[in-house]
């Protein structure tokens, strides 16, 4: 009777993840823990009601949890914390992480297929660790007479963009890393560069089918940039200004710019899936074509860095969307007003760090994102890939010439009054 190997199996992945867990706390206990402390001499500590925090007193508040809440509060609050945690990279990455599992189970459905359980019982769930620690394990090659530096640095720069974009994001009410008056013109010059990118890794891999994909990388941008940018103009004009929290609050006031631009939200649905670079328009890595296209080349981490910031670029092109056209995070006020009454008795007084309008917009925001990288997902199990000239024709022809209809009705509410400032559908 035939049997698995024993490395496969369920027991023996969850045996080494525990073996792994174990030396990395050793190595934090013996190694993070004194490097910790030794840079808080050296780092300035904020102010916690009115007295300078000392790295002895930061020590103490991780045993005692009454003084560590103003530290944990001064935390959140902070630059850092935004860029770091939320709504900056980690928060993004987790949502690419889940983007991944949830279209490999949601793809398996559609097309009836079972995938393989060893790493995970529950719908395959540990797959993902599995997979990321083989990546981080598995040897990177390089060409020979690929040019090392930009082979390199090219994935970092590509994870680097997309964590740009999402600095210009704002997940609610004052949760946004760069709050910027031209924050709409400055995601799309960053969008720019992704091709870019593409086309200097694929050159600098010395092959020719990564070259070809990078080539074709750039046909896309040239197709299908100018229908993308013109599809956001139109809700510019409705809501006369390029910063994109103004953007929602503006929406908030009126109703949603998708029941006024159903046009323009189709022309920027479609050009996000181009500027992904995802089935239909996939073309720069067509595997029946040119094996992985300007991909071809990479293994390993490379590899991983690559998908990292595609996944995260999926992520803010939903997000954009859903602010541009969904409202942002406006929704129904479904948290309640507090769910600890903040007490001085309490040992932990949780209640004053929720706010229930907060996190009424994360949840908001969060599900109508998710919502739209499911669109953006659906493609992929139903749609074949087209042709690189029905793609061109594509952007330059019908794309573009449906954005501009869309923007001349947005000009047409403005001047009859039914939106912009005093118009009567403004709340």
């Amino acid at each position: 009777m035939a049997s698995y190997p024993q490395d496969v199996r369920f027991g023996g992945f969850v045996g080494s993840l525990i073996w792994l867990i174990f030396w990395i706390l050793v190595i934090v206990a013996l190694v993070g823990l004194p490097l910790i402390f030794i840079i808080l001499f050296y780092v300035p500590l904020p102010e916690i009601d009115g007295k300078v925090l000392t790295p002895y007193l930061f020590l103490t508040s991780i045993l005692y949890p009454q003084s560590a809440f103003p530290v944990i509060e001064t935390l959140l609050a902070s630059t850092f914390f935004k860029v770091a945690v939320f709504p900056g990279f980690t928060y993004a990455a987790l949502i690419a992480a889940a983007t991944i599992f949830i279209e490999r189970k949601f793809l398996a459905k559609m097309q009836l297929r079972v995938g393989p359980l060893y790493a995970g019982k529950i719908e395959g769930i540990l797959q993902l660790i599995a997979d990321g620690l083989k990546l981080i394990s598995k040897e990177i090659i390089i060409p020979s007479g690929a040019d090392k530096l930009i082979f390199w640095a090219a994935p970092i720069a590509y994870v680097a963009t997309a964590a740009a974009v999402v600095a210009l994001i704002p997940a609610g009410p004052g949760l946004v890393v760069a709050d910027i008056d031209v924050g709409l013109l400055a995601v799309f010059a960053i969008l720019g560069f992704f091709p870019l990118i593409a086309l200097l890794f694929s050159w600098a891999s010395n092959s020719k089918y990564p070259f070809i994909g990078g080539l074709r990388a750039l046909h896309q941008l040239i197709a299908f940039e100018i229908p993308f940018l013109i599809s956001a103009l139109s809700v510019v004009l409705l809501s006369g200004t390029l910063n994109l929290t103004e953007v929602v609050e503006s929406q908030i006031q009126s109703y949603w710019f998708i029941f006024f631009l159903p046009i323009s939200a189709f022309v920027f649905y479609i050009s996000s899936l181009a500027e992904l670079e995802r089935i239909p328009f996939d073309l720069p890595e067509a595997e029946s074509e040119i094996v992985a296209g300007w991909l071809t080349e990479t293994s390993g981490m490379i590899y991983g860095l690559l998908q990292l910031g595609s996944y995260i670029k999926t992520y803010a092109l939903a997000a954009l969307f859903v602010i541009l056209f969904l409202g942002g995070w406006a929704g129904p006020q479904i948290f309640p007003t507090e769910i600890i009454p903040a007490s001085a008795d309490a040992i932990i007084p949780i209640g004053t760090l929720y706010d229930a309008t907060v996190a009424n917009a994360i949840f908001w925001f969060t599900l109508k994102t998710f919502g739209v990288i499911m669109l953006m997902l659906l493609p992929r199990g139903i749609s074949p890939r087209i042709r690189i000239d029905i793609l061109l024709h594509t952007g330059w022809y019908k794309l573009i010439v449906l954005a501009f209809i869309n923007m001349f009705i947005a000009l047409a509410l403005i001047y009859g009054g039914v939106l912009g400032p005093g118009g009567l559908l403004v709340r």
